[in-house]
């Protein structure tokens, strides 16, 4: 399939009929043949339409990428359990149970980052996936270019959160009663721990190291997704509004046009080295 037909494949929405495989079979799942030498990155592609599936799967295989395919929601836990992919490539709308549950018991398993595909332009699905653990999502139709790139972005942050793990900063950041932790990667407000996923976690600390000042969408683009494309800042939009779902709206101001800003209290001191909590502390 040359890429021209994939990114024709790749515009059909579910249940659409694209010439090409519209009479394909619709397996609960297989194995993808690496036609790349030296692939080493593993991605798992949940898709019920085999026109989009195998789009997809012939394209990342060309970019280098190792690849399986699941068509239904069962199929695609285990495989996700048996092979550990790098990187879950999720359609929403699934036989058997849906992509968000998929992506609960991914989650559960073992963390993998996700991009989750919908059909539905729909905010509320979007954070409905965010909140249970996707890292980003698109809209079909979309562009294969853009898949393969956000791809590639997902799997940097991962690369680069991996290599901070082994040398983390010391100390903290507290904004009042918002402590950031970033050698543990963890944050308390109000004196309780909130979990945030890893694409939160480094999205607070963007606003943080700047607290106060408004960060346009394309910078956060750039500093959080390392994606300095425009059309991906409705993904910081969504994800910015279930971040403070989480930590509280307050905390962080729209500035309408432009970007958002982590609020802080007056007399905020910055910074503060880590040190032990009291079990009451914040």
């Amino acid at each position: 399939m040359d890429r021209n037909h994939q990114e024709k494949a790749s515009a059909t929405a579910p249940g659409g009929h694209a010439e090409a495989g519209a009479a394909a079979e619709r397996p609960g799942h297989h194995s993808a043949t690496v036609t790349t030498p030296g692939a080493q990155r593993r991605v798992l592609v949940v898709e019920d339409d085999p026109t989009i599936v195998e789009a997809i799967a012939a394209r990342l295989r060309a970019e280098g990428f190792l690849v399986q395919t699941a068509a239904d929601g069962p199929a695609a836990v285990e495989t996700a359990t048996a092979w550990h992919p790098d990187l879950l490539i999720l359609d929403v709308m699934l036989p058997g149970f849906d992509g968000l549950e998929v992506c609960r018991r991914v989650q559960a398993q073992r963390p993998v980052p996700v991009l989750m595909l919908t059909a539905r332009d729909d905010e509320t699905d979007m954070l409905v996936g965010l909140g249970v653990g996707a890292d980003d999502y698109m809209t079909k139709p979309f562009s294969m270019r853009e898949l393969v790139a956000r791809s590639h972005v997902l799997l940097r942050r991962i690369e680069r959160a991996a290599v901070a793990a082994t040398t983390p900063r010391p100390g903290s950041v507290r904004l009042g009663d918002l402590e950031i932790d970033r050698t543990q990667r963890r944050v308390r407000a109000a004196g309780k721990d909130i979990h945030l996923t890893p694409t939160e976690f480094d999205l607070l600390m963007c606003l943080a190291r700047s607290p106060r000042a408004v960060l346009t969408r394309e910078q956060l683009l750039a500093e959080v997704w390392d994606w300095a494309d425009a059309s991906g800042t409705r993904t910081v939009d969504s994800h910015v509004k279930a971040l403070r779902r989480k930590i509280g709206a307050e905390r962080i101001r729209t500035v309408h046009g432009v970007g958002y800003a982590l609020e802080t209290p007056p007399g905020f001191a910055g910074e503060t080295p880590a040190r032990p909590q009291a079990a009451n502390e914040v």
